[in-house]
């Protein structure tokens, strides 16, 4: 009985090295368009979405002033609760940009702060309904469906009372650098108060 030798490893070539290394570079290839097409379709940060969002929002004083209903966002980019509500707002603005502005404004911004006091915000994202003279016909705090925020702007657009006015949900807290006085005590720092003796 003759023994059978394993045989002896084929001498490795130049061919043989070619393919081994064409073969890597296709799997290396392939892993990289597919971890870029991952990515491509994920949707863009929630941060990302909220900044894209209020730079492409029409201008305040524009919207005050166009004759066309606002809503307006107050919001910031570490907002929670804003960027919960980035995606579903970027749908509704898509939806009904023709006939309502999206407004959005920063709270981290001081140039808001005449607003920000104005509207006594105090959580956000906090959101203002403005009819088509720019007056405030509601108001809304926090988290809400985008059920309840477009049948608002339904009602917003046909110049008819919003069916979920003065809503409240999740916020994220936010308190204004300073504080309203309010209306009917002087402040000791105007210019009209006088001190009796």
């Amino acid at each position: 009985m003759t023994e059978h030798l394993p045989h002896p490893p084929a001498p490795t070539t130049n061919a043989t090295l070619m393919t081994r290394f064409r073969n890597f570079v296709i799997v290396v290839v392939a892993i990289a368009l597919s971890t870029a097409i991952f990515l491509g379709l994920k949707t863009e940060t929630a941060p990302g979405l909220l900044s894209a969002m209020a730079e492409a929002s029409i201008p305040y004083e524009l919207a005050l002033t166009n004759g066309k209903p606002t809503f307006m966002e107050f919001y910031a980019n570490w907002c929670t609760s804003c960027q919960a509500m980035a995606p579903e707002l970027a749908e509704l603005k898509q939806q009904y940009r023709d006939r309502i502005n999206f407004v959005m404004l920063n709270v981290d911004n001081s140039k808001w702060l005449p607003e920000i006091l104005n509207y006594r915000v105090d959580g956000i994202p906090h959101f203002v309904f403005l009819d088509a003279q720019g007056t405030s016909i509601a108001e809304a705090i926090g988290e809400q469906p985008r059920s309840i925020l477009a049948a608002n702007l339904v009602a917003l657009i046909d110049n008819a009372p919003l069916p979920y006015a003065q809503t409240t949900g999740q916020t994220s807290a936010f308190s204004a650098p300073v504080k309203a006085t309010p209306p009917n005590q002087s402040d000791p720092r105007s210019h009209g108060s006088q001190v009796k003796g």
